[in-house]
């Protein structure tokens, strides 16, 4: 599925473009979250380029271990490229829904933003929970409707003039559409977990000029699949379409949006 696909050139932009402006500072908040529970072992799952490992590397203790995986190849080459050298992370192609891991090894499975792309949660969930501990944590983070993230609502709402027939939805329908809390509380109690609790987060994302919002999720995510699929303007002319819907909402220069998430933190019963 495409939604899935984060190949050719994508990982570089996502990198250099979608981080810095939406992931940046969920990963601080979930690098302070992590550090304050103080694992010994620590799992990141879908780790993308290295957004989380770079912040909660340098805050874990000296004899921790860390295990970075993804099943993506080169977004995880991107991801080890850019972290110095550190012998306690152990970097590992791995698939969230069957990982290669014995029972009850971690402290702490992170997953930033990236159980929206599981084909299967519960699934997922299953796994985060035999790897644990009995008393560890899974922390991870998920998008909040679109509507509050207002680069995402912005970019989506002008490719949907540019392709009316067929407007691409990725951004709605996959980063931004898994927000019931409901849903994905059921979720984990059915994956076994007990205490799971909620925590909205809201930052302002911001970028030197409109046409990096634009780059970064027409280049960056897989919406780039999408807008190359259909007939009609191709990649860069749609690209300076959205950068022009950006300028029109947040002006010329230095702009500002909206983003909003959740931090989920389920436990496992001791």
């Amino acid at each position: 599925m495409s939604d899935r696909v984060f190949s050719g050139s994508i990982p570089d932009v996502y990198d250099d473009y979608l981080v810095p402006l939406i992931f940046e500072q969920y990963a601080v908040d979930l690098a302070r979250r992590s550090v304050a529970l103080q694992p010994s072992s620590v799992l990141e799952v879908a780790a993308g380029s290295g957004v989380v490992t770079r912040a909660v590397a340098p805050v874990l203790g000296v004899g921790a271990r860390y295990v970075v995986t993804d099943l993506n190849p080169p977004m995880l080459d991107r991801a080890r490229a850019r972290q110095p050298q550190d012998s306690r992370i152990d970097w590992r192609p791995a698939d969230a829904l069957d990982l290669p891991f014995p029972d009850e090894t971690f402290d702490l499975v992170l997953c930033q933003f990236g159980v929206m792309f599981f084909p299967n949660r519960v699934r997922a969930y299953q796994e985060a929970h035999r790897v644990l501990r009995p008393g560890g944590s899974f922390l991870y983070n998920m998008w909040d409707r679109i509507e509050t993230n207002e680069f995402a609502d912005v970019v989506t709402n002008s490719l949907a003039e540019v392709f009316p027939d067929d407007p691409p939805q990725f951004l709605a329908r996959t980063p931004h559409g898994h927000h019931d809390q409901t849903v994905y509380r059921r979720e984990l109690i059915d994956a076994g977990f007990g205490e799971i609790t909620v925590d909205s987060v809201s930052a302002i994302s911001g970028a030197k000029k409109p046409s990096e919002p634009a780059t970064a999720y027409c280049q960056g995510t897989p919406l780039r699949n999408e807008i190359e699929e259909r007939k009609g303007p191709g990649l860069e002319e749609s690209t300076s379409i959205v950068s022009d819907a950006i300028r029109e909402r947040f002006g010329d220069g230095p702009v500002e949006g909206q983003i909003q998430g959740f931090v989920i933190h389920a436990l496992r019963a001791p």
